[in-house]
């Protein structure tokens, strides 16, 4: 079975790849779409049967068309496509400083990664900024921009609209029947213990073992990786609120808060708060406490009126386990004792205090996701920022974080005067905060389609002028040119 879907899937992408390679920029619509639906497709291609190197092969898709894209970009420019900025310099530094670190040997830092764990680190690394360098090497027009954006609400619509019905009509035990948790473990390598095999987030635990809650997981097959989408996609509509898009509003926001992700309320919050001062406009300033209220209140009833489901008696014990070790739930969304805050609040800070023990880090690999998956120990996790520090030294995180910052300025500063702009500035404002207490850029979506989106739109849009007003503006030109005062500047 496996390797029959795979010999299906290969003209597929032979065809993906032909059409990227014609015209790079349909690589950044397929990101967009694909990689909302690439972990429900892969997870049940895997319940379905199909298994391994097969899989693994399937599931690359979207490596293949960024590596298409940028070699297309790159033999039509016959080099790098575009003028190197300071921003443009630090994400190739940062770069350069990934792949040192993945032929430096693990012994002399004192990590303790797999091969396998430094490949999948350097990729985990390297990903935002390669869609980075895509988008800048596109030189993409204004109006492109709007169409790749339209496709983001578009795709947003659908995901919010199959999560809601996913989590009122799909019960927990088909999740638990379907195989996926197979997926999870054997083809993933993550070790879920307390909802048999499946991410304990896929539920929201009250403290009553009889009565936990459903978060909605949607397309993503998971809350957080959903509420992130989502908040960009929420961003774009308080930048460009015209009534098509508000009309779409309510379902991004419900989708939004039935996934229960605090921490994406309040970066979405705080992306508000930066888009209302790019764009200077009153309205959105007011809509971020507005959002903060909303999301709150909804935080405190949620236990009320959310999706019920139950453990198993085997979950159960489970549960009970878990609880001794971190102590009995608190439900109280301000509430800074709580087990969950804790949790993040102590890896967080464990994770820096371990990046200031050695500041030259421990190599690729010994953080994160990467390391849980390939057995390394748990040197950092939670945040991106800590992982950073501990896989690629100080150095690594500076460089990281410096270009981000130069990154947002630069979006900031053409965002004052185009929308999109001013939309992904305040994305990725977002998407930084969210890098504080978790792996933000793990989220594919988030690596591929926000790092690509904002190196396109970094730069000025060249707006396309009506060829009435091109003709009049080129004779203006030349008499300017002709005239005996004129002066090159």
């Amino acid at each position: 079975m496996s390797w029959v879907a795979a010999l299906l899937y290969a003209p597929l992408l032979a065809a993906g790849v032909a059409a990227v390679w014609r015209r790079p920029v349909l690589a950044l619509y397929a990101f967009v779409v694909g990689l909302a639906l690439h972990n429900v497709v892969v997870a049940l291609l895997y319940a379905g049967g199909v298994r391994g190197a097969p899989l693994t092969a399937i599931q690359a898709w979207k490596e293949a068309l960024l590596a298409t894209a940028l070699a297309a970009v790159a033999f039509r420019a016959r080099g790098l496509p575009f003028r190197p900025g300071r921003a443009d310099v630090l994400a190739l530094a940062f770069a350069g400083v990934v792949l040192a670190y993945a032929v430096v040997p693990q012994s002399w830092l004192g990590g303790a990664a797999t091969p396998e764990g430094i490949v999948l680190s350097v990729r985990h690394a390297l990903l935002p900024v390669l869609a980075y360098l895509l988008g800048r090497s596109l030189a993409l027009g204004a109006e492109e921009l709007r169409r790749l954006g339209a496709a983001v609400l578009a795709t947003a619509g659908a995901v919010a609209a199959i999560g809601i019905v996913e989590v009122y009509a799909v019960p927990l035990d088909w999740w638990r029947d379907s195989g996926i948790a197979g997926w999870y473990r054997d083809q993933l390598g993550f070790e879920y213990r307390g909802l048999s095999g499946l991410p304990e987030n896929f539920v929201f635990n009250t403290g009553d073992e009889q009565r936990p809650l459903r978060r909605l997981l949607s397309t993503f097959l998971s809350p957080l990786g959903t509420a992130f989408m989502l908040a960009v996609a929420l961003l774009l509509v308080a930048a460009r609120p015209t009534r098509r898009t508000l009309a779409l509003a309510p379902l991004l926001v419900a989708a939004l808060l039935l996934t229960h992700t605090r921490g994406a309320f309040l970066a979405l919050t705080g992306g508000l708060v930066v888009l209302a001062a790019v764009r200077r406009d009153w309205r959105v300033a007011v809509a971020a406490p507005a959002f903060l209220a909303l999301s709150v209140a909804f935080v405190s009833v949620f236990p009320a009126i959310g999706p019920e489901t139950r453990f198993t008696p085997e979950e159960i014990e489970v549960q009970r386990q878990i609880r001794e070790e971190r102590g009995p739930a608190v439900h109280d969304p301000l509430d800074l004792q709580e087990p969950s805050v804790q949790s993040h609040l102590m890896s967080l800070r464990e994770g820096f205090e371990t990046v200031a023990e050695q500041p030259q880090g421990y190599g690729l690999g010994n953080a994160g996701a990467t390391a849980s998956r390939t057995g390394a120990p748990l040197r950092a996790g939670e945040s991106n920022y800590a992982e950073l520090g501990v896989e690629t030294g100080v150095l690594g995180l500076a460089l990281f974080v410096v270009w981000n910052l130069l990154l947002f300025v630069a979006l900031a500063r053409v965002g004052r005067r185009d929308v999109v702009a001013a939309w992904l500035a305040a994305a990725l404002a977002t998407v930084l905060a969210l890098a504080v207490q978790t792996d933000a850029y793990g989220v594919p979506w988030l690596a591929y389609c926000v790092w690509g989106l904002c190196g396109a739109a970094a730069v000025a849009p060249r707006a396309e002028a009506p060829a009435a007003e091109a003709a009049p503006r080129r004779r203006l030109a030349r008499l300017r040119s002709s005239s005996p005062g004129s002066v090159e500047t």
